[in-house]
């Protein structure tokens, strides 16, 4: 234990280069709203189907309601369906049974299906193109249990190709394709802004073909893709951005080839889950995307399916975000929203909003408990996320997952993985919320954490954080919490960055050490507990206490481990001055403030 002479405040941030934004969309991506004739396994003829062509040979109508939509896709013959403006599907989470033999198209910019989708039971030859799908969460199941509602589902389908839309906000996946589904192209689509994304399998047999080009995963946490018991799945120039949990995973006896696809801020990138999965990979990118990167077997050869080009890897991120989703683009999201779980706000889920907001946006969150597991990604940078009534106990974020809990295909998740909120960005300000892990650590003792921060310029006023083991992890450069609520046991407030706690609330729930690792200066705070002589101040890192007010909870011996640890005129019975507890001197005091320690920022 060393006296505290200084304590410097220092931190380097991660710069990621912006995508070359100035590269031209391949043509055959321009003009993909006029192929007729899908690519991929579902330009294929088998099957008793020359390929993918829709409604190509029947008539084309135009629909702008629910019924004329439902009407023209059950149909028995074909027909090409243009969707114009925005349907809203009722009951909500309705799925349209889609016969064979459909083109399901938007017409021009605004062209959506909202509160449901499409439901592709046994039928073939069906293309859904321009499209946005969208919003049929149901507030509260984030982990998609209650409803099976889909973007679009397919069982024991052949011959689809979704192209060209915006799968975002659903009830359960995004996109499933399940049940022996076979010969589809999923290509040049956005998936975004919810917990699973694209799923595919729900069979025994190893059947399934399918490619996947050129599509867009930001913001998902699961499912990017997740591949069971396939035949072929040809995973091909996809851009998968701001993964919360996994990447790409091959399961079962399915075989899986990935080439060229780019891989940003996405743990475990490429996981080969099962011995008898097999998974080629050759030419990506992995940036900030650590953990599991599996290759397994021989897969199988796309080439001897169909001709395809690839795209140069470091020039996917810029094609696919330029060419991916809805030609014509969508209406863009307001800059400020409100998440509601009785449905007056413009979404139901903190994280959908979180995903959907313009930089700079203001997010009110109306009173409720929101279970599931919100990231500010890296990109979603000057957010200010408040709840509405100024109480933080009226709006609760919180969700059950342990650093140390194990993950279904091997290991552990982490405190990356595991924090129920994370601001994996710089510049955001929370207000006013409480975010909790309930973990129940009396089982397995394990770190979880209710807020993870990798971001700088972090800022929480009027906030509380509740959990047992390491209830905030501060990795980020600064971060600062100002009249805030923290209660834990062992490491409360842990981690790398430099923390601020000023006229801050510190209940300690259990022995342990208030901080572990880190600079962390306590100022004008209180620290509070039940267990007399139970908890130290500090285990590792540089600590300031000062001006601060300490229960009996207090050892007598504060400091534990190696560390920089100093106090400064704290008061209440669990203060003293001895041999075991540094003090500052009052010059060394004006060197340990809240505003040396943000250096420079002003919250």
């Amino acid at each position: 234990m060393h006296t505290i002479a200084a304590l410097a405040v220092a931190a380097v941030t991660a710069l990621h280069p912006a995508p070359d934004l100035g590269h031209q969309v391949l043509a055959s991506n321009a003009q993909a709203d006029h192929t007729p004739r899908a690519d991929g396994f579902a330009g294929l003829s088998a099957l008793g189907v020359d390929g993918t062509t829709g409604g190509a040979a029947g008539r084309t109508v135009s629909v702008d309601n629910q019924a004329d939509l439902e009407r023209y896709a059950t149909a028995a013959e074909p027909y090409v369906i243009k969707v114009r403006g925005s349907i809203a599907m009722e009951p909500y989470g309705k799925e349209i049974e889609v016969a064979s033999d459909k083109s399901i198209v938007g017409d021009g910019a605004g062209a959506e299906i909202v509160h449901g989708g499409f439901f592709l039971n046994g039928v073939h030859n069906v293309i859904l193109r321009n499209l946005t799908i969208r919003d049929s969460y149901v507030p509260g199941d984030w982990d998609g249990k209650s409803k099976d509602y889909d973007g679009v589902q397919m069982d024991g389908a052949h011959h689809v190709w979704i192209d060209h839309n915006h799968f975002t906000r659903t009830g359960d996946g995004l996109l499933d394709i399940r049940k022996d589904t076979d010969y589809v192209t999923v290509s040049w689509n956005v998936f975004s802004d919810h917990n699973k994304a694209v799923g595919i399998g729900w069979t025994t047999n190893v059947v399934t073909k399918v490619t996947l080009h050129h599509n867009w995963i930001r913001g998902t946490h699961q499912r990017n893709a997740s591949i069971d018991n396939t035949e072929a799945a040809h995973w091909y120039n996809n851009y998968v951005q701001d993964s919360a949990l996994y990447g790409t995973m091959i399961r079962g006896s399915g075989r899986m080839v990935v080439e060229n696809s780019y891989y940003q801020d996405v743990p475990d990138p490429i996981v080969v889950k099962d011995a008898t999965a097999q998974a080629v990979q050759r030419g990506n990118v992995f940036n900030d995307s650590p953990g599991r990167n599996d290759s397994a077997g021989a897969a199988f050869d796309p080439s001897s399916y169909y001709a395809y080009t690839l795209d140069p890897v470091a020039k996917v991120p810029a094609i696919v975000t330029r060419g991916a989703g809805p030609l014509g683009g969508e209406r863009p999201v307001a800059r400020r929203i409100t998440v509601a779980l009785d449905g007056t706000g413009d979404f139901a889920s903190l994280q959908a909003a979180v995903g959907a907001a313009p930089r700079g946006a203001v997010i009110t969150v109306k009173p409720g408990v929101y279970r599931e597991q919100v990231r500010v990604w890296p990109g979603d940078r000057d957010l200010t996320i408040r709840g509405a009534t100024g109480n933080p106990e009226d709006v609760v974020v919180s969700y059950e997952l342990a650093a140390g809990a194990a993950k279904f295909y091997g290991g552990t998740w982490g405190d990356a993985q595991s924090a129920t909120f994370a601001v994996l960005a710089d510049g955001v300000t929370v207000e006013d919320i409480t975010f909790q892990n309930t973990y129940d650590e009396s089982a397995a003792p394990s770190p979880a954490a209710a807020v993870r921060t990798t971001g700088d310029r972090t800022a929480f006023e009027g906030t509380r954080f509740v959990g047992d083991a390491g209830t905030y992890q501060a990795d980020g450069r600064r971060s600062y919490l100002r009249d805030c609520y923290v209660e834990g046991d062992a490491g409360i407030v842990r981690g790398q960055g430099t923390t601020v706690l000023d006229g801050c609330t510190v209940k300690s729930a259990g022995p342990g050490a208030v901080t572990a690792g880190g600079t962390v200066l306590v100022n004008g705070s209180r620290l509070e507990g039940d267990t007399p002589k139970s908890t130290s101040l500090g285990s590792s890192g540089a600590v300031v206490v000062r001006d601060s007010w300490l229960a009996a909870h207090v050892k007598d011996d504060p400091w534990d481990g190696e560390g920089r640890f100093a106090e400064y005129r704290d008061t209440g019975p669990g203060a003293a001055v001895n041999a075991d507890r540094p003090q500052l001197t009052d010059r060394q005091a004006a060197e340990h403030t809240v505003r040396r320690y943000l250096g420079g920022w002003r919250p």
